[in-house]
């Protein structure tokens, strides 16, 4: 048994490892930077998680997912595995303590967001740490050509600098060929070196499907499934107002976008998974990082915006290796949207400026000033005072995070505050109190001794475990004493904030990368073209059609998507016509009784008896005598 075969034995008791798991794992321990292509599901987390233990240091890893983050600590520490997670919304005390005990190497995986790296005191930190591994996930992110690029990922490629044995592991479970090429230069690839296993799931059939009403015809494929389903939509008003269609059709539904409070997200995520709510109704905001193998359906009710992110949210269903649909739904006008989005989404130059100036403006940010500040921002509010379009306000504020002027990002105030408003010699007088939030108070007190005369900035995940609690019964029992006027609580919050990373300068001097500009929105209208070309697609294999678009050519049809199964019944059809030519032309040389039929074309002797009671049907032949047929003359 190898090294790397032991690990995987001892912590997680696999005796062997999935299809292209242990050539990853292989070249990573022979210090190799790798680019891991595996699709969703596929065991990405081992291929960094084994040669981490086996390597001398702390493996840094790169994910923009604190769900994950959390779920995956969690589970290494379950193992016996030493690993820490840095997000948004810790307090300062467990930020410095899981600091050190990364310096002090006494720390296996340390999980960090791709913005944290931008943070001067946290590199300051990080160059202490003896790193020997660092994994990027969700890597397609880094590329300006693909469909979700995020700026803080550049951060990446600089903080190797700091580590110069450490090889880079980055995995992705979608990429095209251009992307590709663009992850390993963003990273700054020692050598190019890519492994990739198919993205074909033969479980999994594609069907796309139009329909006149796609809330009715979602209701219909709903009602037919058992099992958990996810429903994907664009906008979250469709999310709230589909979701109560459902319900009013007998399916139990709910909804999730992320303009729910995150306790809210949390428990209806959490209703989700264990099945006590079968179906969500979600914005792309649901689904990255979740694991449930169940998933038996995955309904697009509103077109994405390419290939990517559509096999990205297909690709939920079916995990378990069972049968499993993902459904494209689109009606007459959904091709013409899908083609207006080009414009919507890369808007012209002015149109950005005017943005920005909008943008300004609106927070009161002078020329020369605002760099280094964050605004609360509604998108909704700000486009009806400015008199904007949302879709391209939406896209003018990427473009302009793109060209590094500012971004809108939901990580400033997510660190909830608690203060005690109540005199601490009152509180013991005070009768009636629920007893989880008096245990919670007394925790306060403990922790948090500045509390009674400033907000403490809390960590509800670290509370709810030394109570015992979940962080959504902690908020409740906060709730509770916060309207009996006993704390004023301020829940954390990811609502949308626009952060400036220069101070404002007058429009004319905004000044936008030619180049990046028109490659990204030729990137953007490709990845358009690709989406309507797949639906309008009616011979080939869907199945085929994704996997050559990302590169991979393969010529076996899955023969479960709705084009296979048209093909199938076309082919059906054309094998009856053959069949009935062959019955009528012999019977028009000879009468033959059924057997002798059967025998002269070579065929299943329940079809030919099939054929011929529908041939008698139509009068096209006759009984020339008790077992004798004929063929009727025209």
């Amino acid at each position: 048994m190898t090294g790397h075969e032991a690990i995987l034995k001892r912590y997680w008791g696999y005796d062997a490892f999935r299809p292209l798991q242990e050539e990853v794992i292989r070249s990573v321990l022979e210090g190799r930077d790798t680019l891991a292509l595996m699709p969703t599901g596929g065991g990405k987390s081992l291929t960094y998680q084994v040669p981490g233990l086996m390597l001398d240091g702390t493996c840094l890893v790169v994910t923009p997912l604190i769900a994950l983050m959390k779920d995956q600590v969690g589970d290494l520490k379950r193992r016996g595995i030493a690993a820490e997670a840095l997000y948004t919304g810790m307090e300062r005390e467990a930020f410095a303590s899981i600091v050190n005990k990364c310096i002090y190497h006494r720390v296996d995986f340390l999980y960090v967001s791709p913005e944290r790296l931008a943070s001067p005191a946290f590199r300051d930190h990080l160059k202490q740490v003896p790193v020997s591994l660092i994994a990027v996930d969700e890597a397609h992110c880094i590329s300006q050509w693909g469909y979700d690029f995020r700026p803080s990922y550049l951060r990446v490629a600089e903080v190797r600098e700091f580590f110069e044995d450490a090889p880079v592991l980055a995995l992705t479970a979608t990429a095209t060929p251009d992307v590709v090429e663009d992850i390993q230069a963003r990273l700054q690839f020692r050598e190019l070196r890519v492994l990739s296993r198919s993205f074909r799931r033969e479980n999994l059939a594609y069907v796309t499907r139009e329909c006149e009403d796609k809330a009715l015809e979602t209701s219909h494929i709903l009602s037919r499934m058992r099992g958990s389903a996810i429903v994907y939509v664009r906008r979250r008003d469709t999310a709230e107002t589909l979701s109560a269609f459902l319900n009013g059709e007998g399916i139990a539904a709910d909804f999730y976008h992320a303009g729910l409070s995150l306790p809210r997200r949390e428990q209806r995520q959490e209703a989700w998974k264990s099945g006590r709510v079968p179906v969500i109704v979600a914005t792309n905001a649901f689904g990255m990082g979740i694991d449930k193998p169940d998933v038996r359906v995955v309904v697009h009710h509103d077109i994405p915006d390419g290939p990517e992110a559509y096999f990205q949210e297909a690709g939920r269903a079916g995990r378990d290796g069972q049968r499993a649909y993902a459904v494209l739904l689109h009606d007459r006008f959904s091709l013409a949207d899908l083609a207006s989005r080009v414009t919507r989404g890369f808007p012209g130059k002015e149109y950005v400026r005017r943005v920005y100036v909008a943008l300004s403006d609106h927070f009161g940010i002078p020329e020369g000033g605002g760099d280094g500040m964050a605004f609360e921002f509604n998108l909704s509010r700000f486009v009806a005072l400015f008199k904007l379009n949302r879709a391209m306000t939406r896209s003018s504020i990427e473009i302009l995070t793109v060209a590094g002027y500012l971004e809108c990002t939901t990580a400033v105030n997510a660190r909830p505050r608690v203060t005690i408003l109540v005199p601490r010699d009152r509180l013991y007088e005070m009768e009636q109190l629920d007893p989880a939030a008096e245990r919670a108070l007394v925790l306060l007190m403990r922790r948090y001794p500045g509390i009674f005369v400033q907000d403490a900035f809390i960590d509800e995940d670290a509370l709810a475990g030394e109570l015992g609690a979940s962080t959504r019964q902690l908020h409740e029992a906060f709730l509770s004493l916060s309207r009996r006027k006993i704390i004023r609580y301020i829940p954390g919050d990811d609502n949308p904030y626009i952060v400036y990373h220069m101070p404002r300068f007058p429009a004319s001097y905004l000044a936008f990368d030619h180049d990046v500009y028109e490659k990204r929105k030729r990137a953007f209208a490709r990845r358009i073209a690709a989406m309507s070309a797949y639906i309008e697609e009616r011979k080939q294999c869907r199945q085929l059609y994704l996997l050559a678009y990302f590169g991979q050519e393969e010529r076996e049809r899955c023969g479960i998507c709705d084009t296979c199964l048209a093909v199938k019944k076309r082919a059906r059809r054309h094998d009856r016509e053959e069949l009935d030519a062959t019955i009528l032309r012999l019977l028009s040389e000879q009468e033959l009784g059924p057997r002798e039929l059967a025998r002269a074309v070579d065929a299943d002797p329940g079809q030919v008896i099939e054929r011929l009671r529908l041939l008698l049907d139509e009068g096209l032949i006759s009984y020339a005598s008790f077992d004798r047929l004929q063929r009727l003359p025209p």
